[in-house]
């Protein structure tokens, strides 16, 4: 599970093996988790965030989206 960005106390992070899912990205904060696309940056779930942790999570993908897709392509390019 590498981590591609700390910021704010948020981990945004990828697994390795989730079949051939669109980009998208994890993000952890104490207890609370949430999934990312990062094409629309809608959320595929999220669990024990505050709305305000949400909206900050969205915020903080939109202003890192294309260093986050880079990332993505990187790590999938290593996986094959």
């Amino acid at each position: 599970m590498p981590t591609v960005l700390r910021v704010r106390g948020y981990r945004f992070y990828f697994f390795a093996e989730e079949g051939s899912e669109p980009p998208h990205v994890h993000v952890d904060k104490g207890s609370g988790t949430l999934k990312l696309w990062l094409v629309d940056l809608s959320m595929a779930y999220h669990e024990g965030l505050k709305a305000a942790d949400i909206r900050a999570i969205v915020d903080i993908a939109r202003e890192n989206r294309a260093l986050l897709i880079e990332a993505w392509n990187e790590f999938e390019r290593r996986k094959n």
